[in-house]
């Protein structure tokens, strides 16, 4: 799931998150990865906190790290 940021100056009811979903200024909520764009779209009410896939590769990347290294 990616993150997004509301910025608009009032409270929105953003149904597509849920039902009867309300959301504050300066919130930061988690969108569908499919839906990320429909959001930092518009940048005037949205922005971006979390690309799409950002948790899975720094999921791999801690992964990476961790694992012992070959000497050879």
């Amino acid at each position: 799931m990616a993150r997004v940021r509301f910025i608009g100056p009032e409270e929105v009811s953003v149904p597509e998150l849920g039902p009867e979903r309300v959301v504050q200024p300066d919130e930061v909520v988690e969108v569908p990865d499919e839906r990320f764009e429909a959001y930092v779209c518009q940048p005037q009410t949205w922005e971006a906190v979390e690309e799409p896939g950002a948790k899975a590769a720094a999921k791999k990347m801690t992964a990476a790290k961790s694992a012992p290294q070959k000497e050879g």
